[in-house]
C-alpha cells in the first residue's frame, strides 16, 4: 500500500467497534446451553464425511513467567512447574476423551501451541504431549503438517530453538511488541533486540519453515520516532510474518491493563500516525498486506495461500488450512467441529473440576445454522481474499446475493463512493486502500450487530 492511500480521516469516519471476525458468529454469541452432550454430538457427525476431513488441533497453555500489562489472553502467572504438571494431568485426559471421539484416518495437518506461554512446559514436558497426543490423533500421517508454537524470547536460548525442531515444530511466532526502553518498562515487558535476533537466526539454522514477530501500536510512552526506530529493527531480521497490533485499552475487561498509566498513552490522532508508519514501513521492506494488521513476505505460505483460495481466518488470526475441523485443547480453548463452536471453561478450577468428573471441559457454544454459514462464508472472502462472486452463491447456497443482501449492498454504496469497496453486477470486491477497513466491510453482512450492546463489546476496527 503506497503512503498516498493512507487517509487518516476516513479511518476517523470507520474506526468504531466491531469484531475481528477469528469466527462467524463471534464468540459474544456463544451460550452455555450449548453443552458436551452437543459437542459429542457434532464430532460423531463430523465422521460421517465421505471424504475425511483433516484436523487442526489447538493447545492453550496458559502460563506466564511474568505479566504483560497490555495482554488480554486467559493466563496464569507463575514460577512453579508444579502447576503445569496439574494442569498437564488434565490436559492428557481431554486429549484422550477428544481423540477417541475422531476416526483415526482423519490426519492432524495443523498444530498450535498457544497462550500464556506454552514454552513455560520443559522440553520434556513438551515431548511427553505431543506423544500422548500421538496415541489418540494420527499426528504423522501428513508429511507437510504445519506445527506451530508462541514462544518467549526472554525465556528462551538456541538450545530451546533446537529442541524444538527435534520435536517436529516448524513455525514459532514470538511476541516483541516494541523495543523502545521506556515502552517496555511502562508495558512490563523488558526484552533485548538480541534476544530476539539470536533467536530468529538459530529458527533459521535448524529449518523453520516460518517465523512470526508481533508488534503492538498504540502502547504507552510510544512515539513515532521510537516505533519507527522498532519497526526498521524487526525489518532487518526478515521474519517471514509480522502483525502490528492495535492495542485496545479496555482496562474494565482486562485486570493488568489497570497497571497502565492511562495518561501515557498516545491520542487517537497519535494512534492513526503509528498506523499509517507501521504499514509504510512494512511495505516498503517488502511486506505484502494480507489484510487487518498481518504482513508477510512475498514467498510465505499465507501469501501463497490468499493466491490460491485457501487461506481463512480462524481464533488464530489468519491461517492456510480451511478444510480442517478445529479442536480446541486446553482451559479457555476455542474449536470448531461440524456445525458447531465450542469452547472450554475459562477458569483453571473449573476446568479441572469438569475433568475431574469425567467430563469433557465444555463451558458454552454456538449451533451453527445456514444462514449463519451463509454470512460465515462472505465475512470469510471478504478478510481473505477482497471480495465475492454472487453466481457462487446461485449453487453453493441457493440465492440471488443481490436480492437476499439488498440492504447490505445499499448500505455499502457509502464505502463504495469512499474508494474502499467496487460494486459490479455480478461481483463485490475490496480495493488496495480498502484492505484497511476489512472489519467495517464485514460488518455489513453481521446479522448479529443489529443490536447497539452487541457493537460496544467490541474494540474500535482500527
Amino acid at each position: 500500500m503506497s503512503k498516498t492511500l493512507f487517509d487518516p480521516e476516513l479511518i476517523k469516519r470507520y474506526d468504531r467497534k466491531g469484531p475481528r471476525y477469528t469466527s462467524y458468529p463471534t464468540a459474544m454469541e456463544f451460550n452455555p446451553e450449548f453443552s458436551a452432550v452437543d459437542y459429542r454430538f457434532q464430532a460423531a457427525q463430523s465422521n460421517q464425511h465421505l471424504i475425511p476431513k483433516p484436523l487442526s488441533l489447538y493447545f492453550h497453555i496458559p502460563f506466564c513467567h511474568s505479566l504483560c500489562y497490555y495482554c488480554g489472553c486467559t493466563k496464569k502467572i507463575s514460577n512453579h512447574q508444579q502447576e503445569a504438571e496439574i494442569y498437564l494431568q488434565s490436559l492428557r485426559k481431554e486429549i484422550e476423551w477428544q481423540g477417541k471421539m475422531f476416526d483415526r484416518d482423519r490426519p492432524v495437518i495443523q498444530l498450535h501451541f498457544g497462550g500464556g506461554t506454552p514454552t513455560f512446559l520443559s522440553n520434556q514436558h513438551l515431548r511427553d504431549l505431543l506423544q500422548h497426543t500421538a496415541r489418540y490423533f494420527s499426528m504423522y500421517a501428513y508429511a507437510d503438517a504445519e506445527w506451530s508454537i508462541e514462544i518467549d524470547p526472554r525465556t528462551m536460548d538456541r538450545s530451546r530453538i533446537k529442541a524444538l525442531a527435534d520435536m517436529g515444530f516448524n513455525r514459532l511466532s514470538m511476541g516483541v511488541q516494541d523495543f523502545e526502553p521506556r515502552v517496555q518498562k511502562a508495558v512490563n515487558r523488558v526484552q533485548s533486540v538480541r534476544q530476539t535476533a539470536e533467536l530468529i537466526a538459530a529458527a533459521r539454522h535448524h529449518s523453520f519453515r516460518s517465523v512470526a514477530v508481533d508488534l503492538i501500536y498504540g502502547l504507552p510512552l510510544q512515539t513515532t520516532c521510537s516505533f519507527k526506530r522498532t519497526l526498521k529493527t524487526v525489518t532487518k531480521m526478515k521474519p517471514d510474518r509480522i502483525s502490528v497490533y492495535n492495542y485496545a485499552h479496555l482496562p474494565e475487561r482486562f485486570k493488568a491493563q489497570r497497571l497502565i498509566h492511562e495518561q501515557d498513552l498516545p491520542t487517537p490522532d497519535d494512534k492513526l500516525q503509528l498506523l499509517g508508519l507501521s504499514i509504510d514501513c512494512l511495505t516498503d521492506a517488502g511486506y505484502i498486506h494480507i489484510g487487518m494488521d498481518h504482513f508477510a513476505l512475498p514467498e510465505d505460505d499465507l501469501v501463497i495461500a490468499r493466491g490460491n483460495g485457501t487461506l481463512q481466518r480462524n481464533f488464530q488470526g489468519y491461517s492456510t488450512c480451511a478444510q480442517c475441523d478445529l479442536i480446541g485443547l486446553g482451559v479457555s480453548a476455542i474449536g470448531q467441529v461440524r456445525d458447531c463452536f465450542s469452547q472450554n471453561y475459562k477458569i483453571l478450577p473449573e476446568y479441572y473440576d469438569a475433568i475431574a468428573g469425567g467430563e469433557l471441559p465444555v463451558e458454552r457454544g454456538l449451533m451453527i445454522n445456514d444462514e449463519d454459514w451463509l454470512r460465515h462464508d462472505i465475512i470469510q472472502k471478504i478478510m481473505c481474499h477482497g471480495g465475492v462472486s454472487y453466481e457462487y452463491y446461485i449453487t453453493a447456497f441457493s440465492i440471488d446475493f443481490k436480492q437476499f443482501f439488498s440492504k447490505e449492498l445499499k448500505n455499502l454504496r457509502a464505502l463504495e463512493k469512499d474508494g474502499l469497496v467496487v460494486l459490479n453486477d455480478d461481483h463485490l470486491s475490496v480495493t488496495v486502500a480498502g484492505r484497511m477497513f476489512l472489519r467495517p466491510i464485514a460488518m455489513e453482512f453481521d446479522q448479529y450487530l443489529a443490536k447497539e450492546t452487541n457493537r460496544q463489546r467490541f474494540s474500535k476496527v482500527i
